[in-house]
């Protein structure tokens, strides 16, 4: 009788995996990751989206119901996750940042591609595929390719971009990257504009309709694309021995989700799958919805813990599965800084209820010029319309305010739309509530050496934007009903 062995836990063999050869001795892993993506799936109970799946990839692991990224934009997002470290903490917290002036990661802190091959694996970002999968009829754009780290990094970060290579190179870490749902949408229209959700700080009106339908239809094509690769991934007789992982680079492209500090902007889903060639380790069970607080950063450490490595000391990232699992979070933080051409400081933090934000330019309005928003979101100019039309309701036109609040807490069991600002509250309870959350920021500012103490030098945040400032008068114009 054979035996598998990952980290500590051992199991004998069942005939199935008797009859597979060669089967590895530690588990592949493949992460899936979705650009601009909020928990709208079916399995969260979203209406209107068909994402059959991803639904079966819940179904046969675990959803994960609070997985939040540290920044609420791709580029530190992704710094973020990739290192296992906090943008704040390593410099790459303003967006697109550091492209040109040969900036470094700090000392001790590496890509997951090193970590990973350091300790035996072969690494890929797939962009190429097999007939059938990637570009060309049936299905396009499967295998962006993105990156889109604040730093430079020299030497080749991944050994291979072709899925041909991955079943000849076991143990492997992959990633596929997906841009569906990053804006503009153009996936085939399924969702009825009149049956979609859509949060009260919209205006309920034909164009966000038409505009959250295409999000969900993105994510539907999206859900098609994820398919194909299992597919593959059976064909190849590899979903046996591959950890699966689904999960978004940062939240919802709409007006008040990405770039903000809100859960519509930074909680995403998080789908994981065991292969059942290995033994589930401590803390998953199959068809469980786990709803403890995770930070993107943790998966890193969980899966480099569950490949057989050992967490660098001064990663940031805990490890949530497995024998070597670390206290679960109290608390997640997030933080935003200027993106484009647009500045902002902004620190979160939230616990299993509450989410307590800091804004350190209040006198900043909430639509304040971005170029990229202004040309991609219809929404953003139909709130700017409306409002001078006087058509909005209270909470709407919040959003068109000419400055913003200081301070923000939201009870999210009351409150999930983050709309009721506790911040100045009389009551007890919320007053209690809000002096621990800024404690616990102020904490994590400490003790993460948050670099956006420091301001970015107006002439460096010009030259870093990617947009010129200013409001774009060949945005399109909203849709009349």
């Amino acid at each position: 009788m054979r035996w598998l062995l990952i980290g500590a836990a051992i199991c004998m063999a069942c005939d199935r995996c008797l009859a597979e050869q060669p089967v590895p001795a530690r588990p592949n892993i493949l992460w899936l990751i979705a650009e601009d993506l909020g928990p709208h799936l079916g399995c969260y109970g979203t209406k209107e989206v068909a994402t059959p799946h991803l639904d079966q990839l819940a179904r046969k692991g675990v959803r994960y119901t609070r997985f939040f990224t540290t920044a609420p934009v791709c580029s530190p997002s992704r710094s973020a996750f990739m290192t296992g470290m906090y943008q704040t903490t390593i410099g790459a917290h303003h967006h697109r940042s550091h492209r040109d002036d040969a900036f470094r990661l700090p000392e001790g802190v590496r890509l997951a591609s090193d970590w990973f091959r350091e300790t035996g694996y072969f690494t890929a970002n797939v962009t190429s595929f097999p007939q059938g999968i990637g570009p060309g009829p049936g299905v396009l754009n499967v295998g962006s390719g993105k990156t889109d780290w604040n730093f430079t990094y020299v030497g080749k970060p991944f050994d291979s971009d072709r899925w041909i290579e991955l079943k000849d190179h076991t143990p492997f870490f992959a990633q596929i990257n997906f841009s569906e749902t990053h804006r503009p949408f153009r996936a085939p229209k399924l969702a009825d504009p009149n049956k979609v959700e859509i949060p009260p700080y919209y205006p309920d009106h034909a164009v966000t309709r038409a505009d959250w339908a295409s999000y969900l239809d993105s994510l539907s094509e999206l859900d098609r694309k994820i398919g194909v690769i299992l597919q593959q991934l059976e064909k190849d007789d590899l979903a046996d021995s591959t950890i699966i992982v689904f999960f978004g680079d940062n939240g919802q492209a709409h007006v008040r989700g990405k770039q903000w500090c809100y859960d519509s902007g930074l909680n995403v889903p998080l789908l994981i799958a065991w292969p059942r060639n290995f033994v589930a380790p401590k803390f998953f069970q199959s068809g469980r919805i786990d709803d403890r607080l995770i930070a993107a950063i943790d998966l890193l450490p969980t899966m480099l813990s569950l490949a057989g490595g050992e967490k660098p000391a001064s990663m940031q990232g805990r490890i949530f599965l497995g024998e070597m699992a670390d206290p679960a979070r109290r608390y997640v933080f997030g933080a935003r800084d200027r993106c484009d051409e647009t500045p902002a400081r902004l620190r979160t933090v939230r616990d299993d209820r509450y989410r307590y934000i800091r804004n350190y330019h209040p006198e900043l309005p909430f639509l304040q010029a971005n170029g990229y928003k202004e040309n991609s979101y219809p929404v953003w100019k139909l709130l700017q319309q409306l409002n001078a039309q006087k058509k909005l309701t209270e909470v709407q036109a919040a959003l068109t305010a000419p400055t913003m609040p200081a301070e923000e807490l939201y009870d999210l069991q009351t409150d999930p739309h983050e709309i009721c600002n506790l911040a100045e509250s009389k009551v007890a309870e919320h007053q209690e509530v809000r002096d621990r959350l800024r404690r616990a920021l102020d904490e994590w500012i400490d003790n993460s050496r948050d670099q956006g103490r420091e301001p970015e030098p107006p002439e460096v945040a010009r030259q870093r934007g990617s947009t010129k400032p200013g409001s774009n008068p060949n945005a399109p114009a909203i849709i009349k009903e």
